[in-house]
């Protein structure tokens, strides 16, 4: 039997759902993190709980609050078999970060139903969702999903990650939010986004984007990606200036990845978005559902106070810029968020300061520079693989990652929040490329 230790007593994720209700109540037993992924059992009074809507908040200029004078978020991390959550509650928003991966012998549907169970049981709505999973299973799960849930406009975005065990899903991850008003951008099973607030900001999220038009040049398709995100985000009073991540999957990578920057770095310029400013990213091999030459996502964050600096670019202290050699992104950057801080962690690969490919051919080699290129970043905003909430490891060839088991292994580091698939990287000679999220409490 899977569950938590909550002292001495060992207790099933379902019976931890009934007794750990996520809203209403007061007094209710807490499983709280004290270091690492040790858990212990905390109290504290909920009667004011997350129902409070986002618009409560003053929208006066020069009346809203800052991030670091809110009180410090309360952050908890749960881990059960094949399920990890990071809540952070920041009233009147409570965030949730989820990694849902195959139990052995599961199916789709029972690890649907897993998902809902958690999602239901916080009255959380989805701001996000990436699926790595065979194509051949994305109508079928997103139906299912869209059915548990109780959501038939829940935007998903699907990857041919090939899971690097024998599952038709690798894994899912999902941003979700309670006590915020939620909207949809686009509608029916067209919707591509949603919308929402918590104290400071106003948040965006695009997913599933892609060209119209999947016959044309792939530089096209590329160009009218962007063009739709910047439609999406022009919509709902953002600008491409406002993008903290972005996620790029494109069919066929290395052929193309080339073609793909020359657009990119085109359409920023044309946005007046500098080298210094250019969200974190992602780039990487994936097929999508639509046959498009790439689908992408997007998050973009506006402080509705002009005067506050909601999101910052973190260089890598081990790497040098990737616009240096053509790529338009940046190696991490950091949120700043009511009562903690989030950092956006770029996909990163075994590079050299001058941006050339290290350890060619020595896959364990470029494992252990990449995790250290990671480290560096974390250490350098003052956090540790302890405060990661979501990562995605990717592998040029699925039998490479028990090496990476291995790495985790020896740094007891297991229990990261890790989706593993299996696809190509930007450049032939890379090896294994991972990126991740992590956060912290403003003290």
């Amino acid at each position: 039997m899977s569950g938590y230790i909550l002292d001495d007593l060992c207790v099933t994720w379902e019976q931890f759902l009934r007794s750990n209700r996520c809203v209403g109540g007061s007094g209710l037993h807490r499983l709280v993190v004290v270091t690492g992924w040790e858990l212990r059992r905390g109290r504290q009074d909920r009667s004011t709980e997350l129902n409070m809507p986002a618009e409560v908040v003053s929208k006066r200029r020069g009346s809203e609050t800052s991030p670091s004078t809110l009180t410090p978020a309360q952050i908890r991390r749960e881990r059960a078999a094949g399920l990890t959550l990071t809540r952070v509650e920041s009233k009147p928003v409570c965030d949730l970060h989820l990694t849902v991966t195959p139990k052995p012998g599961e199916t789709t549907a029972a690890l649907v139903r897993r998902l809902a169970a958690v999602l239901n049981e916080c009255d959380a709505t989805v701001v996000q969702q990436v699926v790595f999973g065979s194509v051949k299973e994305h109508l079928q799960t997103i139906a299912a999903l869209r059915q548990a849930l109780d959501d038939p406009e829940l935007p998903v975005t699907w990857l041919e990650g090939a899971a690097c065990a024998d599952h038709p899903i690798a894994g899912m991850q999902v941003h979700a939010v309670s006590g915020a008003k939620v909207k949809s951008i686009g509608q029916g099973t067209a919707a591509r986004g949603r919308v929402w607030s918590d104290a400071v900001s106003n948040h965006c999220v695009l997913g599933a984007l892609g060209p119209a038009r999947t016959t044309v040049a792939r530089p096209e398709q590329a160009r009218a990606t962007f063009e739709n995100l910047q439609a999406g985000l022009i919509g709902e009073g953002m600008t491409l200036k406002d993008v903290a991540r972005t996620w790029f999957f494109l069919d066929d990578i290395v052929s193309w990845y080339g073609d793909f920057n020359l657009v990119r770095n085109d359409f920023f310029a044309r946005s007046e978005l500098r080298p210094g400013s250019v969200p974190a990213s992602t780039g990487v091999s994936g097929f999508n559902p639509t046959g498009a030459a790439l689908t992408a996502a997007a998050w973009a964050v506006r402080a509705r106070d002009p005067s506050v600096k909601v999101v910052e670019v973190v260089p890598s202290p081990r790497q040098c810029p990737a616009p240096a050699y053509g790529s338009a992104f940046s190696r991490a950057v950091e949120l700043k968020l009511p009562g903690y801080r989030q950092l956006l962690v770029s996909g990163t690969a075994s590079i050299e300061p001058g941006g050339r490919t290290a350890h060619v051919g020595d896959v364990r080699a470029q494992i252990e520079l990449s995790m250290q290129v990671v480290g560096d970043i974390l250490e350098s905003r003052r956090m540790s693989f302890a405060d990661v909430s979501r990562a995605t490891a990717y592998f040029k060839a699925s039998g490479d990652s028990p090496l990476f088991e291995d790495w985790l292994a020896r740094h007891e580091l297991r229990a990261l929040p890790m989706v593993r698939a299996c696809c190509d990287i930007c450049r032939d000679d890379l090896l294994f490329e991972i990126e991740l999220d992590a956060i912290q409490a403003v003290s």
